[in-house]
């Protein structure tokens, strides 16, 4: 493991145990439910990191995701905060016209993934740390693929609303809701892939272009 991504990976484990402690002193059976799915996510992550070489930007992007979704779900905002639903972090509105912390924690997340997605496929097709040229059939596929990566998200949840009576997950307007965030991201993540690769023509064959300064 580089030394980069030992930082990485110990603010993750940092930050993880740092929930956790409470969350389990309090008996937050949502948060250890969701807690040990990061774990796995986490390792799937290293495993597929050593194989295809993702960026630093993309892992600290992944890491940053994680302490955003734990603290959105544990964090407490006062009563007189403007928000909908349960006084978490997750519910925050700031105005009435701004997304709630939920759906910008979904559309950064998703968008993230989408940039660690072209990143795996690059590196199956073309080696560890080639770049595939983006043409508009990649970037709709690349969509489709952030967009699969949330809809499996939705299904964790839907487990967790089927094996605890209480959470903070929300019903179908949250979902559909969710799933327009999630599309956001993973437009915009696109977008910023095709006007990088337009940008750098020539980095687009394996080992062309270093894995520590591409997204």
């Amino acid at each position: 493991m580089r030394r980069g991504d030992r930082w990485v990976a110990l603010f993750t484990a940092g930050y993880i145990a740092a929930f956790a402690v409470p969350a389990v002193s309090y008996g937050n059976r949502e948060f250890i439910f969701y807690a040990a799915v990061m774990v796995v996510l986490v390792a799937l992550l290293l495993m597929a990191h050593r194989r295809c070489g993702l960026s630093p930007g993309v892992l600290w992007g992944l890491a940053a995701w994680g302490l955003m979704h734990m603290a959105g779900g544990t964090v407490r905002i006062p009563e007189t905060w403007p928000r909908e639903g349960a006084n978490t972090l997750y519910n925050l509105r700031a105005l009435p016209w701004l997304p709630k912390y939920d759906q910008v924690t979904h559309a950064y997340g998703f968008g993230v993934a989408t940039l660690a997605s072209y990143q795996m496929l690059s590196a199956a097709v073309l080696g560890k740390g080639g770049r595939l040229p983006v043409s508009f059939g990649l970037a709709v596929a690349l969509v489709c693929i952030g967009m699969g990566l949330g809809a499996l998200n939705e299904v964790v949840e839907f487990i967790a609303v089927l094996s605890m009576p209480n959470t903070n997950v929300g019903g179908y307007m949250n979902t559909g809701w969710d799933l327009v965030s999630n599309l956001t991201g993973c437009v915009l993540a696109a977008a910023w892939i095709a006007a990088r690769a337009r940008a750098n023509p020539g980095a687009r064959s394996a080992g062309s272009l270093p894995v520590s300064s591409n997204a």
